[in-house]
């Protein structure tokens, strides 16, 4: 699905070679500063590559109009956006914005059944704690129904328990719809059980792994 040739970024990123497959669950792991989150905000330019260049099904990204690329490719950052209102209003905006029609009532309440949300779409989104921020934008993205999600470690407010039991139950409902998932993760236990490849990103410099 995605293809980077050659890719650098300044004095993070080196000519990068990777390929992230449609259809799998694909799991970035790696230490600080060796730019997980900077690839992931390529997929999606948010960030343009100094150097190479990305295919996004065998076209150049850069051909691609960012606005349609990220209605097809939606990217969630480790601290998720919450805007003001009800948790209602917070499901439905992403479908607003990507100009979609809104979500049905028994659509939003399965979506935080999946998330292990057990709130009230009337309750006030921003005095959720912070694993249930993560939750709720987790479920959004879902009801947009993209081809692509982008998450940077979506679950990272969660004990263990409850990160296994979200990402079991969001990546399930995402496969059933034939989805694609590139994920960094700080978990080892959540890249060694949900990942398709688990891709390993050195600091600049270093040889990267990929074990599938």
């Amino acid at each position: 699905m995605y293809r980077l040739e050659n890719v650098s970024y300044h004095d993070i990123i080196g000519s990068l070679y990777l390929e992230f497959k449609e259809g799998a669950v694909s799991c970035m792991t790696g230490p600080s500063g060796a730019g997980k989150s900077t690839i992931l905000k390529f997929l999606n330019k948010m960030i343009i590559p100094t150097g190479g260049e990305i295919l996004f099904q065998n076209k150049p990204l850069k051909a691609i109009d960012s606005i349609e690329l990220r209605r097809q490719a939606v990217m969630l950052q480790q601290e998720p956006v919450i805007f003001d209102g009800s948790i209602e209003d917070n499901l439905q905006i992403g479908l607003k914005f990507s100009c979609g029609n809104p979500a049905s009532r028994a659509e939003l309440e399965e979506a935080l059944k999946m998330v292990m949300l057990e709130k009230q779409l009337n309750e006030d989104a921003n005095k959720l704690s912070g694993g249930e921020k993560q939750r709720l934008a987790l479920a959004r993205i879902f009801i947009m129904k993209p081809k692509v999600f982008l998450l940077d470690e979506p679950t990272s407010a969660l004990d263990s328990e409850t990160e296994m039991k979200v990402m079991g139950r969001f990546l399930d409902a995402v496969k059933g719809r034939e989805g694609t998932v590139i994920m960094i993760t700080h978990s080892p236990t959540v890249a060694e059980r949900f990942g398709d490849e688990n891709i390993h990103i050195p600091l600049k410099g270093k040889t990267g792994e990929c074990n599938e």
